[in-house]
């Protein structure tokens, strides 16, 4: 590994376990520079400022999100064994962070921020999620049919967001309360998506489509 690319790691480790030791608002560039042993200059160089951390944050859940699952899609299974695998993976990754989630929750909802799952800045992670749930859905047997089929991985990655914003405020032991919740939800959600097939739901899912692309616009 290059000394720049172990320097950049180095500096995004200790900000993480900054994060989790002292909380997100109480963890600044000097401290992480200085904990990390490198020039608060050097620190700012890989990383701008503390959303820029935030999103390496949201890089590394997805690609140690993908490692975790990847033994597991290969093998096939229903749309809804397979979802159900994918969200307690990861729900399984994220357990470190569980401590100053909710700190990142506050500062991503603000409006135009970078550290938002939706904003430009967020490409990159939102663009691994939504490739995760497209090999849930691709590698499902027998075959997912439904006119969402082009949308449902952006769906069930919104889907992922909601769990997770749920998570992060369920104070059940192991978080069980929400593993119960992905437990109930993917049935539910494997029904609908067969449901949606039904020339009765013709209209409502033209208008789902509508409002994701209403959404994205």
């Amino acid at each position: 590994m290059a000394k720049s690319e172990e320097t950049r790691r180095l500096v995004a480790d200790t900000a993480l376990r900054l994060f989790r030791e002292r909380g997100y608002e109480a963890t600044t560039m000097r401290l992480i520079a200085s904990e990390a042993g490198v020039a608060t200059g050097n620190a700012y160089y890989y990383f701008p400022s503390k959303d820029a951390l935030v999103q390496e944050l949201y890089r590394r859940v997805q690609v140690e999100h993908r490692e975790a699952v990847a033994d597991r899609l290969p093998l096939g299974g229903t749309f809804e064994q397979r979802l159900r695998g994918v969200l307690h993976a990861g729900l399984g990754v994220m357990a470190p962070f569980r401590s100053f989630g909710a700190t990142f929750v506050s500062t991503a909802i603000r409006p135009g921020d970078a550290a938002s799952p939706f904003s430009e800045a967020s490409t990159e992670s939102r663009d691994l999620a939504v490739g995760l749930f497209a090999d849930v859905v691709a590698g499902s047997d027998p075959p997912v049919r439904t006119p969402l089929l082009e949308e449902l991985p952006v769906l069930l990655w919104l889907l992922w967001l909601g769990t997770t914003l749920f998570w992060l405020y369920d104070d059940s032991p192991g978080a069980a309360r929400t593993h119960r919740l992905v437990d109930g939800v993917c049935p539910l959600v494997a029904r609908l998506v067969r449901l949606s097939r039904l020339p009765v739901l013709r209209g409502t899912v033209a208008d789902v489509l509508a409002l994701l692309h209403e959404a994205r616009a």
